[in-house]
């Protein structure tokens, strides 16, 4: 298990102790995408949705997520988050929603999984508020694009 940082010694997991690392500003940025039918979208853009603003849930609900990352990972450590943003951008080329969380903290470790939990999270509250309509919807490419600060520096998707 050399190299895994979530593993001791004897090959058990382990939450990794982090109180010897200096405290760095910290970034993350994830993005996940939504794919649905033609008329789901329209639905959506238009604010026809039965359940309401679907957008406006789905941000709610990806910054409730970033907040809870700890207490749905069990490694993770709490963290005292300082930004959490999601952007929901209507896609007609999907055609659905693409989603980009933005975590930041001042803190000993990253905010990856903040950032990745929130915009998952963010694409099954757009399934689950349009489910009854369009149950073939398909959650794809959920991914980290940028990670910043901390001893490992910065890594950008596709760089």
């Amino acid at each position: 298990m050399s190299g895994l940082s979530h593993f001791d010694a004897s090959g058990h997991a382990h939450m990794v102790d982090v109180s010897e690392k200096p405290v760095t500003s910290r970034t993350a940025i994830a993005r996940s995408a939504i794919r649905m039918a033609q008329e789901t979208y329209a639905m959506i853009t238009d604010g026809r949705a039965s359940k309401g603003d679907v957008l406006g849930v789905a941000r709610l609900a990806g910054i409730m997520a970033a907040k809870k990352t700890s207490d749905l990972i069990p490694l993770c450590h709490p963290l005292p988050l300082t930004k959490v943003s999601i952007d929901l951008v209507p896609d007609p080329d999907l055609p659905g929603i693409t989603i980009e969380a933005t975590v930041k903290t001042g803190g000993q470790t990253g905010v990856e999984m903040e950032a990745l939990t929130a915009a998952s999270i963010a694409a099954l509250t757009v399934y689950d508020m349009v489910k009854a309509v369009d149950k073939a919807m398909e959650i794809t490419s959920t991914k980290l694009i940028l990670k910043e600060g901390g001893k490992s520096g910065r890594y950008e998707a596709g760089k």
